[in-house]
């Protein structure tokens, strides 16, 4: 997880903890409380859903960034060792 991802998630993690103290401790009944509290961690599971879907992405790109690297630098490898055996 790079940092900006780590900046994301601890902001939502703390949006989410400010909210559901701020609703705790709000005057309402406790029904409506408990629905605020429903909704505010129903948001916060679809937004850490979304940055999850977010770093898969990106590591799924790495991984592809990695995989094409390695091929090139195995076929480079294979043609120089076909260029020794040539040249042997």
């Amino acid at each position: 997880m790079n940092d900006n991802s780590k900046v994301v998630v601890a902001l939502l993690v703390g949006l989410a903890a400010g909210a559901a103290l701020g609703i705790l401790f709000a005057p309402d009944k406790g029904t409506e409380t408990r629905d605020k509290l429903g909704e505010s961690l129903k948001n916060l599971g679809e937004s850490i859903k979304e940055t999850a879907a977010t770093e898969l992405d990106n590591l799924i790109g790495l991984k592809d960034k990695v995989v094409d690297n390695i091929k090139t630098k195995i076929k480079g490898a294979e043609l120089e060792y076909q260029d020794d055996l040539e040249h042997a």
